[in-house]
């Protein structure tokens, strides 16, 4: 298990990092904080990662989603969203988001580009030890999963940045309990409000020997699979037709990506291997990351204005790209 001293300084070496460059499905293992009603709260106590080498006790996700007309072939389908793993989760270079950055240097593409970029969350374990939720059932694993978003990640990680911290909020012994309290902003849900306890607590007998019956779940094991090479081609061909606003291709896309819902399709027309398309998963409504900031620049006179169609922006698009 990692130290305060260590998260503290691995932290700091990533917003380092992230100056000079200038958020299993099937089972009720996760809980759905976001069903909280506004003005009430739940409390959960973090635990440490089971994978010993992860400095944190959480995982990151990055998440890229594309919006299709609906489903090819069906004239009274609705809009369709497909999620796709950004390749820099994995340390690699995305196609995808290098494509999307230019396009905030065109205050006609901004838009555009903030529906394409990346949508950050952060994967964490730990107990739920008071419920402001009626769950219909809890799993037999006390131990939750959590799918944690931007702004509640903000303030876990500024609390862990305070000198006035000092020891882990897992430790076992000295550690704290964290509540997520949901409060409305604009319309919007909003978790600004939530804080860390001022009293360390113990795990209980009841949490500890949930520890030692069940084992800590290794986050990365809940992250996208790495696409493989397939994979990666079929994404920027899934890009490239949402772009372009075509609706979604099952027997061409149905194999490795598909939207929430969806089965698998069986056959496949180019008699390829098939792969298995991340299971989904429920989720609260992802906050996107800070998109790159725009370039003031003059657009040139034969590029659309602000106000024109999204086809006529879908068009400039595609002619940069030849």
């Amino acid at each position: 298990m990692a130290t305060l001293a260590e998260i503290r300084a691995k932290l700091k070496e990533q917003e380092s990092r992230t100056s000079g460059n200038s958020s299993s499905g099937g089972d009720n293992a996760i809980y759905p904080f976001w069903n909280l009603k506004e003005g009430e709260q739940s409390t959960v106590r973090f635990l440490p990662d089971g994978d010993d080498t992860n400095t944190f006790f959480w995982k990151e996700r990055l998440m890229i989603k594309l919006p299709f007309a609906g489903l090819k072939g069906e004239t009274d389908s609705r809009p369709v969203q497909v999620q796709i793993p950004c390749m820099e989760m994995y340390g690699e270079s995305c196609a995808i988001l290098n494509e999307v950055r230019g396009w905030f240097k065109d205050p006609t593409l901004e838009d555009m580009g903030r529906k394409y970029w990346k949508k950050r969350s952060y994967v964490f374990q730990g107990f739920v030890t008071e419920n402001g939720l009626s769950e219909d059932g809890t799993p037999e694993n006390p131990i939750r999963r959590f799918i944690i978003g931007p702004q509640i990640f903000q303030l876990i990680k500024s609390a862990l940045m305070d000198p006035d911290m000092e020891e882990l909020p897992t430790d076992y012994t000295s550690g704290v309990d964290f509540r997520i309290v949901k409060t409305s902003k604009g319309g919007y849900a909003d978790y600004s409000t939530s804080n860390w306890a001022r009293r360390e607590r113990p795990l209980t007998e009841v949490e500890t020997a949930a520890v030692e019956k069940n084992g800590l779940y290794n986050l990365s094991d809940f992250l996208p699979k790495k696409p493989s090479e397939v994979e990666v081609k079929v994404m920027q061909e899934m890009f490239q037709a949402s772009v372009d606003g075509e609706a979604y291709d099952a027997e061409r896309f149905g194999q490795y990506f598909r939207p929430a819902g969806m089965a698998a399709r069986t056959g496949d027309p180019q008699n390829r291997a098939p792969a298995t398309a991340p299971a989904p998963e429920a989720t609260p409504a992802p906050v996107a990351e800070a998109a790159p900031a725009a370039v003031a620049q003059t657009a040139p006179a034969a590029e659309p204005k602000a106000d024109n169609s999204a086809e006529d922006i879908l068009a400039m698009i595609r002619s940069r790209q030849n």
